[in-house]
C-alpha cells in the first residue's frame, strides 16, 4: 500500500511553516492548477485535488497538530485495506463513513482519525481574514469609527456567483453528481472536500462568465467602517461576523478579525486609564508661579495653577478627563518641564548673579 503524500511537500513548504505561509502557498498553487485555468487537463485537476487536501488539514490548527503527530510516528504507512471503486478505505468503507473512535489498539489513532474526518459531509467553515488597522490615538481613547480596506474575494456582480454567462444553461455537475463535494486521497487516506469542478455549488454553467471566468467570485477591495471601543489599546481585536471571504458553496461568509494598532500622539501617552502630557514653563514661571491652559483629550482647555517654587518634573492631576473604559474614567497627569535659557547676555548674567547673591544662592 503506498504511503500518503506528504502535505508539506504538496504545498512546497517546511513542516515549520506559519499559517500565513501555508495560506500563501495554497493560493499560489490553487490559482495555477485550478480546473478553470486548465480545462481538460487531468494532471492539473489531480494536482489541484492534492493541494486542496493538504490545505484542508494544514490550515486547521487542530487537524494539523493531529496530522503532525501521525506523521511523526509513521501512521500513514503500512496500513492495510482494500480500495473501494469510489476511493480508498478499509474493505470498501470510506474514512468519512467509518467510526474510528474505538480503535484503541492503535494508540489513540482511531480518535485522531475520527476527529479529523468525522462521519458527516459538512464543509469546513470559511476561515476568517486577519487585518491590522491603524487607529489615531484620540479615537482609541474616546472611541469612534475608522475606515478599513481589505483585499478579498466577493460574489461576482455579473453572474451573481453562479459562474455562468448571461443566458447560460446551468446543469448538474458531472464530477460530483450535484452533491457539491467529492472524496479524494491516496491509499487508506481519503478526504471529503468541495468539488473543484463546480466549486461546491453542485451545478455548472454551459458557458462561463466573462468577468470571473466561472469562479463566481472576483478579487476586490472592500471598505468597511469599523467601530473602535473607547479605551482601545494596541493589540485589541474586533471580530466582524460575516464580513470576510464568501463561502463558494453558498454558506455563511467567513469573519473579519481586525487587530488595532494605536498610533502614537505628539502630546499624550497612556498609563492605564490616565493620560500623561508634558508642558514646558520658563524659570520665572517656576519661581513665581503661573497659570497654564492645558489641552485635554476631548479638545477642551483647562486652567491649571502652577504654585511658586515648582520644580521641573512635578506632576499635577486633572481629574476625570482621562481614558474611559467600562464605566471608569482616568485622570490627566500634567508634568511640568522647567526650561533654562541656554545663553544670557552680559547684563542678564550680571543681574542673575546679583539676584543669587541677594537670596544666598551659590553658583
Amino acid at each position: 500500500m503506498p504511503a500518503v503524500k506528504d502535505y508539506y511537500n504538496a504545498l512546497g513548504i517546511s513542516d515549520s511553516a506559519t499559517d500565513d505561509e501555508i495560506k500563501k502557498a495554497y493560493r499560489r498553487f490553487a490559482k495555477q492548477y485550478h480546473p478553470d485555468a486548465n480545462p481538460n487537463d487531468a494532471e492539473a485537476a489531480e494536482r489541484f485535488k492534492e493541494i486542496s487536501e493538504a490545505y484542508s488539514v494544514l490550515s486547521d490548527p487542530k487537524k494539523r497538530k493531529q496530522y503532525d503527530t501521525m506523521r511523526k510516528f509513521g501512521a500513514f504507512t503500512g496500513m492495510g485495506g482494500r480500495s473501494s471503486p469510489g476511493g480508498s478505505g478499509f474493505g470498501g468503507t470510506r474514512f468519512e463513513d467509518l467510526d474510528l473512535g474505538g480503535l484503541g489498539g492503535l494508540g489513540g489513532l482511531g480518535d485522531i482519525f475520527s476527529s479529523i474526518f468525522g462521519k458527516g459531509r459538512k464543509s469546513a467553515p470559511v476561515e476568517p481574514i486577519a487585518q491590522v488597522a491603524s487607529v489615531p490615538f484620540r479615537t482609541a481613547a474616546l472611541g469612534g469609527r475608522i475606515p478599513v480596506t481589505i483585499s478579498m474575494s466577493d460574489t461576482c456582480p455579473a453572474c451573481g456567483g453562479t459562474g455562468g454567462a448571461p443566458g447560460a444553461k446551468i446543469s448538474t455537475c458531472g464530477e460530483c453528481n450535484g452533491r457539491g463535494n467529492v472524496s479524494f486521497g491516496q491509499g487508506s487516506f481519503a478526504v471529503n472536500r468541495p468539488c473543484p469542478a463546480c466549486r461546491g455549488r453542485g451545478r455548472v454553467p454551459s458557458q462561463f462568465c466573462g468577468k470571473c471566468g466561472g469562479r463566481g467570485e472576483v478579487d476586490t477591495d472592500k471598505r468597511l467602517m469599523v467601530t473602535v471601543p473607547a479605551g482601545t489599546k494596541s493589540g485589541s481585536k474586533a471580530r466582524l461576523k460575516g464580513q470576510g471571504e464568501r463561502d463558494p458553496s453558498g454558506g455563511r461568509p467567513g469573519d473579519l478579525i481586525v487587530t488595532f494598532e494605536v498610533e502614537p500622539d505628539r502630546f499624550f501617552h497612556r498609563e492605564g486609564l490616565d493620560l500623561v502630557c508634558t508642558v514646558p514653563i520658563n524659570i520665572v514661571q517656576a519661581v513665581l508661579g503661573t497659570k497654564l491652559k492645558v489641552r485635554t483629550i476631548d479638545g477642551k482647555r483647562v486652567v491649571l495653577r502652577i504654585p511658586p517654587g515648582t520644580q521641573s518634573g512635578r506632576k499635577f492631576r486633572i481629574k476625570g478627563v482621562g481614558v474611559e473604559r467600562n464605566g471608569k474614567r482616568g485622570d490627566q497627569l500634567v508634568e511640568v518641564a522647567v526650561e533654562v535659557p541656554e545663553k544670557l547676555s552680559a547684563d542678564q548674567e550680571r543681574m542673575l548673579k546679583e539676584f543669587a547673591d541677594t537670596v544666598g544662592m551659590k553658583y
